[in-house]
């Protein structure tokens, strides 16, 4: 356990390590910051790493084991009546559960906090049975996701939806799907796809985290059309200024007691779910409780780590680096900038480690780790730049989200299914804590220095890293299907040389017997 603690360590050193490099570049060039700023950075970073460690190695030992078995017992009964109602309060219990989540409904006071997290879990549920529908019935993903995100779509439009609520709709989407969510859904889908047992059934095991995105979507906008224009308004809070690094220091001990609780809150209800299922359905042995909870004891203090490190560290220096860049003479600067964080804060997304290590297995190595990180980085410095153009010009998000879904919905059909459910799955994985609690700030504060309306123009971020490795990781997708198909011929070929060197020297063999020359060449 020690020694795989440390390789975890090492590899979320390599994540979070550019990250803080591009801060720390800022702070001795464009945008100081002060002794106290720089070193609340410094120990969030640290904490960053540590959490981010330890929660790799209890996800991997404790909720993917819980999530597989569950679904492996769930697929077991052959019961759609069971099956169903068991899918939706997992959906809503591992969903209210999420941090990241809690995040953004902080930050998004358009709506009771409460409200909207629940709202939200309810969505996740309902769409976590569709889900399971969709596998049990072979439903092809690309069809699924058409009709409902033209349905999202054609409602967002709707002069009955406040505007407030567009981007917090979108981004609630993508928040949802944090590291609570991803290990146990992604494990969860496993084992229900193995109801069918055929050979696409693992790969259909992908697009849970996917339809669990649009649930909350969708409830969002109900929540907008209930509301009226009054009531949503977005009130920007500065983070608070310590004067001298022992005050910075205290905060983080402030801190910790709060998230201890938070995240102690957060895992009571799948915990406690976990064992009345396995006390009544999985009668585990003992060594594999054990197992389990020692990996859920390191995925808490992983986690409360993390969010201690995000929120206390990285949050304030976030909404800093916004206001100072866009309130300076130098604002388009904020384009590029946003850009470079953004493609290496994917990396330090807890949940993404979970989502490469799954694709890596479940395709055998068909979609390696590196193409899958490689494209979501890419995807989501891209979404980055255009939410801080969009928080220069106050473009509407609908002018970004439609044509980005429709061009990735049209590449649906071109590609292999894989490619689709693995993109619109890495979509909510890529928009996790990292993006509530650093870009969200970071076009919060732009967009408060340039004095525009942060309901509108800053929220939405979380939805357009959400929404571009959708395209990325598709793209992918067309250049191996298009390498497939041009080196078609030459495996033929290659293929039809192999059988030519078993086959001739059997033919000059005059002892040969008949049955083996036949047997040799069906094969």
């Amino acid at each position: 356990m020690q020694k795989n603690l440390v390789e975890k360590i090492k590899e979320s050193l390599g994540a979070v390590l550019p990250v803080a490099a591009v801060v720390f570049l800022l702070s001795v060039t464009i945008v100081p910051l002060s002794g106290e700023m720089f070193f609340s950075f410094f120990v969030g970073t640290v904490l960053l790493i540590v959490g981010i460690g330890m929660f790799t190695l209890g996800a991997d030992t404790s909720m993917i084991i819980i999530g597989e078995k569950i679904g492996a017992r769930l697929t077991k009964s052959r019961k759609i009546a069971f099956i169903l109602p068991v899918c939706f309060l997992i959906g809503v219990l591992v969903t209210v559960a999420e941090p990241d989540l809690k995040v953004l409904a902080e930050q998004t006071p358009i709506v009771d906090t409460n409200i909207m997290v629940w709202s939200v879990g309810i969505g996740v549920g309902l769409f976590l049975t569709l889900a399971f529908l969709r596998i049990f019935l072979q439903i092809k993903i690309s069809a699924v996701f058409i009709v409902f995100y033209a349905l999202i779509f054609i409602f967002a439009c709707s002069p009955l939806i406040t505007p407030s609520f567009i981007p917090a709709a979108f981004d609630s989407g993508g928040v949802t799907t944090g590291p609570i969510t991803v290990p146990f859904i992604m494990a969860l889908g496993l084992g229900l796809s193995s109801i069918r047992g055929d050979k696409t059934s693992a790969e259909d095991s992908f697009g849970l985290v996917a339809m669990c995105s649009i649930g909350p979507i969708l409830t969002v906008l109900i929540l907008g059309a209930l509301n009226s224009t009054e009531t949503a308004e977005q009130i920007l809070t500065h983070p608070e200024n310590h004067d001298t690094v022992s005050e910075a220091f205290r905060e983080f001990l402030r801190s910790f007691p709060y998230y201890i609780e938070d995240v102690a809150s957060a895992f009571v209800p799948t915990v406690a779910f976990f064992l009345v299922f396995d006390l009544i359905f999985l009668k585990l042995d003992l060594k594999t409780m054990l197992k389990i909870f020692v990996g859920l004891g390191f995925t808490y203090i992983g986690l409360v780590l993390f969010l201690t490190g995000a929120n206390v560290g990285f949050m304030p220096i976030g909404q800093h680096i916004g206001e100072s860049l866009a309130g300076g003479k130098i604002s388009w600067l904020l384009v590029p900038i946003g850009m470079l964080i953004g493609y290496f804060i994917v990396s330090a997304e807890p949940a993404v480690h979970v989502l490469k290590q799954q694709v890596e297995t479940i395709t055998e190595g068909r979609i390696s780790g590196r193409s899958l990180g490689i494209s979501l980085a890419l995807g989501v410095a891209a979404s980055v730049g255009i939410s801080m153009i969009r928080v220069l010009t106050g473009i509407s998000i609908l002018w970004f989200l439609i044509p980005g879904y429709a061009l990735a919905l049209l590449i649906s059909l071109l590609v292999p299914p894989i490619f689709t459910s693995v993109a619109f799955d890495a979509g909510g994985v890529a928009s996790g804590p990292l993006t509530a609690t650093f870009l969200l700030p970071l076009a919060m504060g732009a967009c408060s220095a340039r004095g525009g309306n942060v309901s509108t123009d800053a929220f939405g971020i979380v939805a357009m890293v959400a929404m571009t490795p959708l395209l990325t990781i598709q793209v992918l997708g067309l250049i191996s299907k298009f390498k497939t198909v041009k080196h078609a011929p030459e495996r033929s070929a290659d293929t039809v040389k192999a059988a030519e060197r078993q086959v001739f020297p059997i033919l000059l063999d005059k002892n040969c017997d008949k049955a083996v020359f036949t047997d040799t060449v069906k094969k």
